[in-house]
Protein backbone atom coordinates (compact mmCIF):
# COMPACT_ATOMS: atom_id res chain seq x y z
CA UNK A 1 0.00 0.00 0.00
CA UNK A 2 1.38 3.63 -1.10
CA UNK A 3 2.09 6.24 2.02
CA UNK A 4 -0.43 9.07 1.80
CA UNK A 5 0.57 12.20 4.01
CA UNK A 6 -2.42 14.13 5.34
CA UNK A 7 -2.05 17.31 7.69
CA UNK A 8 -3.29 16.05 11.09
CA UNK A 9 -4.36 18.10 14.81
CA UNK A 10 -4.28 16.94 17.84
CA UNK A 11 -6.62 16.22 20.45
CA UNK A 12 -6.63 14.72 24.40
CA UNK A 13 -7.58 11.30 23.36
CA UNK A 14 -7.88 11.69 18.79
CA UNK A 15 -6.05 12.23 15.86
CA UNK A 16 -7.67 14.68 13.32
CA UNK A 17 -6.97 13.96 9.68
CA UNK A 18 -7.08 17.40 7.85
CA UNK A 19 -8.75 16.74 4.52
CA UNK A 20 -8.81 19.58 2.29
CA UNK A 21 -10.91 19.89 -0.69
CA UNK A 22 -8.56 19.52 -3.37
CA UNK A 23 -6.15 16.92 -1.37
CA UNK A 24 -8.97 14.74 -0.82
CA UNK A 25 -10.22 14.86 -4.06
CA UNK A 26 -6.78 13.68 -5.73
CA UNK A 27 -6.41 11.25 -3.55
CA UNK A 28 -10.29 9.68 -4.42
CA UNK A 29 -8.94 9.54 -8.12
CA UNK A 30 -5.83 7.24 -7.69
CA UNK A 31 -6.40 6.03 -4.16
CA UNK A 32 -7.46 1.61 -4.36
CA UNK A 33 -10.53 0.52 -2.50
CA UNK A 34 -8.12 -0.62 0.33
CA UNK A 35 -6.67 2.67 0.74
CA UNK A 36 -9.83 4.42 0.75
CA UNK A 37 -10.72 2.12 3.92
CA UNK A 38 -7.23 2.06 5.15
CA UNK A 39 -6.71 6.33 4.87
CA UNK A 40 -10.33 7.84 5.04
CA UNK A 41 -12.61 5.10 6.77
CA UNK A 42 -14.48 4.54 3.63
CA UNK A 43 -15.83 0.37 3.12
CA UNK A 44 -15.73 -0.86 -0.74
CA UNK A 45 -19.33 -0.61 -1.23
CA UNK A 46 -19.26 3.27 -0.81
CA UNK A 47 -16.35 3.97 -2.99
CA UNK A 48 -17.93 3.82 -6.34
CA UNK A 49 -20.40 6.97 -4.77
CA UNK A 50 -17.48 8.76 -3.10
CA UNK A 51 -15.13 8.94 -5.96
CA UNK A 52 -18.56 10.51 -8.11
CA UNK A 53 -19.04 13.06 -5.86
CA UNK A 54 -15.71 14.10 -6.21
CA UNK A 55 -16.43 14.23 -10.19
CA UNK A 56 -17.92 17.20 -9.58
CA UNK A 57 -15.41 19.02 -7.42
CA UNK A 58 -15.76 20.10 -3.59
CA UNK A 59 -14.43 23.66 -4.02
CA UNK A 60 -15.49 26.73 -6.69
CA UNK A 61 -14.61 30.37 -6.58
CA UNK A 62 -16.49 31.17 -3.77
CA UNK A 63 -17.07 27.86 -1.67
CA UNK A 64 -14.97 24.72 -0.42
CA UNK A 65 -14.92 22.11 1.77
CA UNK A 66 -12.42 20.61 4.89
CA UNK A 67 -12.70 17.72 7.22
CA UNK A 68 -11.37 16.03 9.94
CA UNK A 69 -11.45 12.35 10.38
CA UNK A 70 -11.71 11.65 13.98
CA UNK A 71 -8.67 8.78 14.57
CA UNK A 72 -8.53 6.81 17.69
CA UNK A 73 -4.70 7.51 18.68
CA UNK A 74 -5.39 3.95 20.73
CA UNK A 75 -6.54 1.42 17.78
CA UNK A 76 -6.06 3.78 14.77
CA UNK A 77 -10.06 3.43 14.02
CA UNK A 78 -11.09 5.39 11.97
CA UNK A 79 -14.28 6.69 14.69
CA UNK A 80 -15.95 9.03 11.95
CA UNK A 81 -15.88 12.98 10.98
CA UNK A 82 -16.05 16.61 11.90
CA UNK A 83 -16.07 19.50 9.84
CA UNK A 84 -17.35 22.27 7.63
CA UNK A 85 -18.67 20.70 4.10
CA UNK A 86 -20.02 24.06 3.33
CA UNK A 87 -17.55 26.69 3.35
CA UNK A 88 -18.67 30.45 2.10
CA UNK A 89 -14.96 31.87 1.32
CA UNK A 90 -16.44 35.69 0.85
CA UNK A 91 -18.29 35.48 3.74
CA UNK A 92 -16.25 34.15 6.22
CA UNK A 93 -18.80 31.76 7.21
CA UNK A 94 -18.87 27.61 7.18
CA UNK A 95 -21.43 24.96 7.75
CA UNK A 96 -20.16 22.25 10.51
CA UNK A 97 -21.32 18.58 9.72
CA UNK A 98 -20.33 15.82 12.09
CA UNK A 99 -20.89 11.90 12.11
CA UNK A 100 -19.80 8.31 14.55
CA UNK A 101 -19.60 5.61 12.30
CA UNK A 102 -20.58 3.29 15.20
CA UNK A 103 -22.97 4.13 17.91
CA UNK A 104 -20.34 2.40 20.62
CA UNK A 105 -18.49 5.97 20.58
CA UNK A 106 -22.05 7.68 21.31
CA UNK A 107 -22.28 9.61 24.37
CA UNK A 108 -18.49 9.26 25.38
CA UNK A 109 -17.72 13.12 24.85
CA UNK A 110 -15.99 12.28 21.56
CA UNK A 111 -17.91 15.02 19.34
CA UNK A 112 -17.63 17.26 22.07
CA UNK A 113 -13.69 16.82 22.43
CA UNK A 114 -13.41 17.00 18.67
CA UNK A 115 -15.49 19.57 17.64
CA UNK A 116 -13.86 21.99 20.42
CA UNK A 117 -10.63 21.62 18.68
CA UNK A 118 -12.30 22.01 15.34
CA UNK A 119 -14.13 25.00 16.43
CA UNK A 120 -10.48 26.45 17.23
CA UNK A 121 -9.10 25.56 13.97
CA UNK A 122 -11.92 27.34 12.04
CA UNK A 123 -11.90 30.25 14.19
CA UNK A 124 -8.30 30.89 14.24
CA UNK A 125 -7.01 29.20 10.96
CA UNK A 126 -9.81 29.76 8.67
CA UNK A 127 -10.34 33.14 10.11
CA UNK A 128 -14.64 32.10 10.24
CA UNK A 129 -16.36 35.11 11.40
CA UNK A 130 -19.74 32.60 11.80
CA UNK A 131 -20.58 28.66 12.11
CA UNK A 132 -23.42 27.57 11.03
CA UNK A 133 -25.56 23.91 11.98
CA UNK A 134 -28.44 22.73 10.38
CA UNK A 135 -29.73 20.00 12.29
CA UNK A 136 -33.34 18.01 12.22
CA UNK A 137 -35.50 18.66 15.03
CA UNK A 138 -35.05 15.20 15.61
CA UNK A 139 -31.12 14.80 16.33
CA UNK A 140 -31.57 15.78 20.57
CA UNK A 141 -27.85 14.30 20.89
CA UNK A 142 -26.45 17.24 18.02
CA UNK A 143 -29.02 19.66 19.42
CA UNK A 144 -27.82 19.24 22.83
CA UNK A 145 -24.11 19.31 21.61
CA UNK A 146 -24.18 22.49 19.30
CA UNK A 147 -25.88 24.60 23.22
CA UNK A 148 -22.95 22.94 24.85
CA UNK A 149 -20.38 25.47 22.62
CA UNK A 150 -22.80 28.34 22.46
CA UNK A 151 -24.46 28.28 20.07
CA UNK A 152 -27.66 30.36 19.10
CA UNK A 153 -30.60 29.19 17.50
CA UNK A 154 -31.63 31.41 15.27
CA UNK A 155 -35.23 29.24 13.67
CA UNK A 156 -36.36 26.37 11.60
CA UNK A 157 -36.09 25.82 8.10
CA UNK A 158 -39.03 23.81 6.68
CA UNK A 159 -38.08 21.27 4.04
CA UNK A 160 -34.54 21.32 4.21
CA UNK A 161 -33.11 18.26 3.90
CA UNK A 162 -33.69 15.06 2.20
CA UNK A 163 -32.53 12.03 4.14
CA UNK A 164 -33.54 8.82 2.57
CA UNK A 165 -36.87 9.22 1.72
CA UNK A 166 -38.05 11.63 4.04
CA UNK A 167 -38.01 15.13 3.70
CA UNK A 168 -36.56 16.40 7.05
CA UNK A 169 -37.02 20.38 8.76
CA UNK A 170 -33.23 22.06 9.42
CA UNK A 171 -33.36 23.63 12.56
CA UNK A 172 -30.63 26.57 12.47
CA UNK A 173 -27.68 27.52 14.94
CA UNK A 174 -25.10 29.40 14.76
CA UNK A 175 -22.20 30.42 16.61
CA UNK A 176 -20.13 34.05 15.87
CA UNK A 177 -16.20 34.56 16.69
CA UNK A 178 -17.27 37.40 19.14
CA UNK A 179 -19.44 34.34 21.29
CA UNK A 180 -16.59 31.84 20.55
CA UNK A 181 -14.35 34.22 21.96
CA UNK A 182 -16.45 35.43 24.46
CA UNK A 183 -16.84 31.99 25.65
CA UNK A 184 -13.36 30.53 25.47
CA UNK A 185 -11.92 33.90 27.63
CA UNK A 186 -13.57 32.79 30.57
CA UNK A 187 -11.60 29.21 30.88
Amino acid sequence: MREFIFDCVDTTRFELRILECETYQEFLKIATDEEMLYYIGIPSTEVAEEKKKAQYGFRTYNKSYLMFLIIDRETSEILGYCGYHTWYLEHDRAEIGYGLYSDNWKGKGVMTEVLNTVLHYGFTEMNLRRVEAFISPDNVASLSTVKKFGFIKEGQLRSHYVKGDNIEDSVVYSLLINEYNSMNSNK
